[in-house]
């Protein structure tokens, strides 16, 4: 499932501004792409990913300082209660990016997933794949 097919599912009514309100005008490329419900989305999303990372932040400051305490440190234990924290910060700073693409614009989307990319991105960060199709000097030549 796509960055994009997640956030156009129904969600729970959140604290959220109205779109009108969020962001002053919006670059056209994400907006119009995708509908101002994608970038209130993906607002929505990223107030929950910065709750999410700041409670996991401190439940793991918690399990290591007690650890230390009881002088009974288990890195697997601290490494497997962290994996949960990488990957909400991971996805954070991806949307937080992508809403940093909207303020300045994007150059398009995946032709694989549909997920918007940048100026200047060489692969898809949702799927992996190239963004531009190789094209051989011949074929370059002939068009």
């Amino acid at each position: 499932m796509s960055l994009v097919d997640r956030f156009r599912r129904p969600k729970l009514q959140t604290t959220s501004q109205p779109a009108s309100s969020t962001n002053g005008s919006r670059a056209p490329a994400l907006s119009s792409a995708y509908g101002e419900e994608f970038v209130v989305d993906l607002e929505r999303r990223r107030e929950q990913l910065v709750a999410k990372v700041a409670e996991l932040q401190w439940d793991l400051g918690g399990l290591v300082y007690e650890m230390i305490v009881r002088n009974s440190i288990d890195v697997e234990v601290i490494v497997k209660r962290a994996l949960p924290l990488q990957d909400a910060d991971a996805e954070l700073g991806e949307v937080e990016r992508i809403l940093r693409m909207e303020q300045t614009g994007t150059a398009g989307v995946c032709n694989s997933c549909g997920a918007p990319h940048s100026t200047g991105a060489t692969f898809c960060w949702q799927c992996g794949k190239p963004i531009l199709a190789q094209v051989s000097g011949n074929e370059i030549l002939k068009g």
